[in-house]
């Protein structure tokens, strides 16, 4: 019978994808901070937060390389080495407590719009050796 009501009663769709959300971001807490971090200071209009850990030694699961694709206006008129700073300097916690890795896509919205809105992969990890 909940289940009949559930749906009208209680969003039963709505407060199922809130919970299913709320377990992804307590099992990757590294990628669910830098996530806020990212949306607070700079209000995106579009924003991926990717984990690539896995294209590298180290255990599954893993929370080390990430590539980030920020888009926003607060971006505007800014050099892409003082874009880089911005989201470096926000991120420098996670860089100095666990985080190995971060490649950084900042544009401002009109850059993403002009462009194809394809992020192209990062190379496959070559080893602490270049192997």
């Amino acid at each position: 019978m909940l289940r009949l009501l559930a749906p009208k009663v209680l969003g039963y769709n709505s407060v199922c994808k809130q919970l299913l959300r709320n377990m992804t971001d307590s099992s990757k807490p590294i990628e669910s901070v830098i996530r806020k971090k990212l949306k607070d200071a700079f209000s995106p209009t579009h924003l991926d937060v990717i984990n690539e850990s896995y294209m590298h030694n180290v255990p599954k699961g893993a929370e080390t390389h990430f590539k980030v694709v920020v888009v926003s206006d607060k971006f505007t008129d800014l050099a892409l080495l003082k874009r880089h700073q911005m989201v470096n300097s926000l991120l420098s916690y996670e860089l100095q407590h666990g985080v190995h890795a971060l490649s950084i896509v900042a544009k401002t919205p009109s850059q993403w719009n002009d462009s194809d809105k394809i992020v192209k992969p990062s190379p496959n990890c070559r080893g602490g050796f270049g192997k």
